[in-house]
């Protein structure tokens, strides 16, 4: 990929990462609604798991992550184009809205629950979080904000050993947590903001390695060293088990299970080691895929375009299927609508579930139904980029 001449011109591998991202995490929810044993145990537990359901369990965790880190990079981006307080002005405003619609369009997309008796804090609320907090960030010297990062994605772990468990507010910062607000509403903290405000503006500073005085072959060498030396960083820290995550690895009666204890650090609130095996493989897919071109390529770019329309509209669509499939099989989805308090309690509906292969294969008609519609919107963004409504989608 040449060096960038145009500040407007957008930058393919960073769509492909995105829309990758939107993809694989696409699996993982397909998983939550669909696979039988989601329901009776933890795909990540050493002890019940296999590897096939784990590694498709495992690979989803650098969406979150990954999605993150280049909502900071692309924050960047847009304020090359605008003054700091024009840029603090959109992220501020956008991230109240996206906060919002998680409370409401998402909330009820994962649950149909019309009396809204579940409040969950997923990563739509952890992004608009983010975003709030980085709108006033930028006022700051980029060394402060990579400062800031650092030493809270490296530091926030020093924080485990606090156990405040009825205290929302420490939910909120730190700890995943459950709460009963009143007999008819639970309050769930899926994904307190440390260090996901970290994952954000450490994108954010490393949107200079996208400027036009960067050769891309020296940008590639850098996110090569620096994702390289994460996951080494990763392996040697996880291996001693000497800090960055609370729960320890640990060595079974097979290697198999070694490997799924190993490669499962802490994702709720995300581990150090978590951030460092994640976002160490999105700078070496983004040192790597700059100059990748094909039909499979566009098609996954065509995600990452428009990857806020396609996580609504997937929740809704993945939660229909969910129900058809329900019904087809003889269960009466009707008592919960299928998974109405879908990661807050046990399966609604004893029995319903299917095998893995048929979670990929509902996945693949997911994305391939989804595909006309996001290609459609992604051309409509192109076209009226005079609408500034747009830029919230």
């Amino acid at each position: 990929m040449t060096p960038i001449s145009n500040p407007n011109q957008r930058i393919s591998s960073i769509d492909l990462v995105k829309g990758l991202a939107m993809l694989i995490m696409a699996l993982d929810h397909v998983r939550d609604y669909v696979h039988a044993s989601a329901f009776l145990f933890d795909p990540a537990d050493p002890e019940q798991t296999t590897l096939a359901i784990f590694f498709t369990r495992w690979v989803t965790h650098f969406c979150a992550p990954a999605f993150s880190f280049l909502a900071g990079l692309s924050a960047f981006m847009i304020g090359k184009r605008k003054p700091k307080n024009e840029l603090s002005g959109f992220l501020l405003k956008r991230g109240l809205w996206l906060v919002v619609i998680e409370l409401t369009v998402i909330n009820f997309g994962w649950l149909f629950d019309f009396s809204f008796g579940i409040i969950l804090l997923q990563v739509i609320w952890s992004l608009g979080i983010s975003m709030i907090v980085l709108a006033g960030l930028v006022y700051l010297p980029r060394k402060v904000i990579l400062i800031f990062s650092l030493i809270l994605i490296f530091g926030h772990n020093l924080l485990d050993p606090i156990s405040l468990d009825n205290s929302i507010a420490w939910a909120l910062f730190h700890k995943l947590n459950i709460f009963m607000l009143s007999e008819n509403l639970m309050f769930v903290v899926g994904y307190p903001i440390i260090p996901w405000i970290a994952v954000m503006s450490l994108g954010f500073c490393f949107g200079d390695f996208y400027d036009k005085s960067v050769d891309s072959s020296k940008r590639r060498q850098r996110f090569n060293m620096i994702g390289i030396g994460a996951i080494i960083l990763f392996v040697v820290l996880r291996w001693t088990n000497v800090y960055g995550d609370p729960v320890l690895f640990q060595q079974y009666d097979s290697p198999g299970q070694d490997l799924v204890s190993f490669l499962n650090p802490t994702k709720y609130p995300p581990s150090l080691f978590f951030l460092l095996m994640t976002l160490g493989g999105t700078l070496l897919l983004l040192a790597n895929s700059e100059k990748w071109k094909g039909k499979l390529v566009d098609f996954i770019c065509t995600f990452g375009r428009v990857p806020f329309f396609f996580y609504i509209i997937h929740i809704y669509l993945i939660h229909l299927i969910a129900i058809g499939l329900a019904t087809l099989t003889g269960f009466e989805w009707e008592i919960n609508m299928v998974l109405a308090a879908w990661g807050a309690i046990e399966n609604p509906i004893p029995g319903y579930g299917f095998p893995l292969w048929v979670v990929y294969v509902v996945w693949i008609s997911v994305i391939l139904v989804l595909f006309p519609l996001c290609k459609k919107f992604d051309s409509y963004k192109q076209s009226n980029k005079d609408k500034w409504w747009l830029s919230y989608f």
